[in-house]
């Protein structure tokens, strides 16, 4: 099983301002992890250190036992996905194309596998991106594109997918099937880590929510046990009440 270990894991861009401080937290696959708390609390940070993408962090972050930094890029490459929020691609590559790019660190000639084109072929029917999968990337709508994105993603085949707010362009058809399918990549064994901004998405698919606030974590467990309204009026500063639905999940009702 993949698993993370960040301790007292610290980052900053340089300036006064800190965007990590002493966080020690832990994540083992398979489980589907809702990163949220407000604008600037340092989630999007807190996933480019797992990523491998912010070396200059402090403390540990280590996966598989084997600090981030340490590894062998290629080898990390195979193991994690990182999707960002927006993805800018300035040559007119297709969206086939920008999937197959997911099998990158699989790469071992000029030409690509029979493994790789049913990865994408895979990948492509998941993410509902197969209709337009001969159009250019950049003609595309943003909810297009982050399906697209996702789908390059799980063309790779990793073991963790780390997602930067995975559904911010997608209407609520598609929010709703970008969850439902992360969810079934932790059935297969994964390890899924997404920021969000919707509390009741994380609600209802989410099996574990982290939460930060300056850089620091202040939640992790169940999500209908890491959210109250106490929770959410110090973290967020909103009036907010976490009810129970019938099945026994949670939602939250917001106040004036």
């Amino acid at each position: 099983m993949s698993s993370f270990d960040l301790a007292g894991v610290g980052f900053s861009y340089g300036g006064p301002a800190t965007q990590l401080e002493g966080v020690t937290v832990q994540f083992t696959a398979p489980e589907m992890v809702a990163l949220v708390g407000p604008n600037g609390a340092g989630k999007s940070t807190m996933l480019g250190v797992m990523a491998g993408l912010r070396a200059g962090y402090s403390g540990s972050c280590r996966f598989d036992g084997v600090e981030v930094r340490d590894w062998n890029r290629r080898s990390f490459t195979r193991f994690i996905s990182f999707v960002p929020q927006n993805l800018r691609l300035d040559f007119p590559f297709t969206a086939e194309q920008v999937v197959l790019m997911g099998r990158t660190p699989y790469a071992g000639g000029l030409f690509e596998s029979p493994e790789d084109w049913e990865a994408v072929e895979q990948a492509m029917r998941w993410t509902d991106t197969l209709a337009f999968r001969a159009r250019e990337f950049r003609s595309l709508s943003g909810g297009e594109r982050q399906r697209v994105v996702l789908a390059s993603a799980l063309a790779q085949g990793p073991r963790v997918l780390l997602l930067d707010e995975p559904t911010a362009f997608l209407d609520l058809e598609h929010q709703l099937s970008v969850y439902r399918l992360l969810r079934e990549q932790t059935e297969r064994g994964l390890l899924v880590i997404a920021v969000t901004h919707d509390l009741n998405l994380a609600l209802s698919y989410a099996s574990r929510l982290v939460a930060l606030k300056h850089g620091r974590l202040v939640a992790d467990g169940p999500p209908n046990e890491a959210l109250t309204g106490a929770r959410l009026r110090d973290v967020f500063g909103v009036s907010a009440e976490v009810l129970s639905r019938p099945d026994g999940r949670a939602w939250i009702a917001y106040g004036d």
